[in-house]
């Protein structure tokens, strides 16, 4: 089954008289791990999916996309598949056996896209210009960078998957964040990037923990509590932050204008309000 919500792009000044119920349905990401579905988000930002599909033991296709406007979603798009889950496998005309963190970018035309086994697997696409070589990628082949300290509860390892380090893409840029024992916050000091929006997911969450994810313009700051396998989207006008009570791991992705991983605008300590 195939289940298909559309978001719309929200400008920061409408943002700013968002309640709570208003700040959860336009960037709020839940519900989207149903066994024996696919649920997609078609958001308005960049024109990125994210979505889920879980197997469940059955075999799930990914083809058709009434609102990418095209006979399969990949005609004019590349997609990044990532399991959070249990072994499965994805075929793409070839098949790819993935392991839990395993990140697997497919090209634009390569066709549909079938899950199966007993993966819980994290979906992100957007439009594409041309065709990259389709990869599995797995942890030790990232591209990784230490950040933080433990003194300032943020130290973290950052693993750049679909990154300019690692492969080319076209304006997928993917990677997951690994915080150390004792660290909760991600992202901190916070930044916004005006060329590209950002979509975060964050797992391996105890179900009695919650992150709380910052967001809204550095001055008029939101945020959406979230559980486990929840996760936001990011406007480009927008911080992306969060902090845990208790332990996890999180993927962020991007598209927009360009693969620069470090063209970001940084926000000092005293703006944030």
């Amino acid at each position: 089954m195939l289940n298909v919500e559309i978001r719309h792009a929200i400008d920061p000044k409408t943002a700013k008289a968002f309640d709570t119920k208003a700040m959860r349905e336009h960037f709020h990401v839940g519900g989207i791990f149903r066994e024996g579905e696919i649920n997609l988000i078609y958001t308005h930002y960049d024109r990125m999916i994210v979505g889920g599909a879980v197997p469940a033991g059955k075999r799930l296709e990914l083809d058709h996309v009434k609102p990418c406007g095209t006979a399969s979603i990949l005609d004019r798009r590349e997609l990044v598949v990532v399991n959070i889950g249990a072994e499965g496998i994805v075929t793409a005309g070839t098949e790819y056996k993935m392991a839990k963190g395993d990140m697997l970018y497919l090209g634009m035309g390569s066709g549909s896209i079938e899950f199966s086994g007993d993966g819980r697997f994290y979906i992100l696409s957007a439009p594409a210009h041309q065709t990259y070589p389709s990869r599995l990628i797995k942890i030790d082949e990232a591209a990784s960078i230490s950040l933080g300290a433990q003194e300032t509860s943020n130290e973290r390892t950052i693993y750049q998957f679909v990154h300019p380090e690692v492969m080319k893409s076209c304006q997928l840029v993917v990677g997951m964040t690994k915080l150390k024992n004792g660290s909760v916050w991600n992202t901190m000091p916070a930044h916004v990037h005006d060329r590209r929006m950002e979509a975060y997911l964050y797992f391996d969450l105890a179900d009695n923990q919650r992150v709380f994810h910052m967001m809204g313009e550095p001055e008029e700051t939101r945020h959406l509590v979230l559980k486990n396998e929840e996760g936001a989207i990011s406007p480009p006008w927008s911080i992306h932050s969060g902090a845990g009570t208790g332990s996890y791991t999180f993927i962020w992705a991007m598209a927009g204008d360009n693969v620069d991983y470090k063209d970001v605008e940084m926000v000092s300590m005293e703006t944030l309000k």
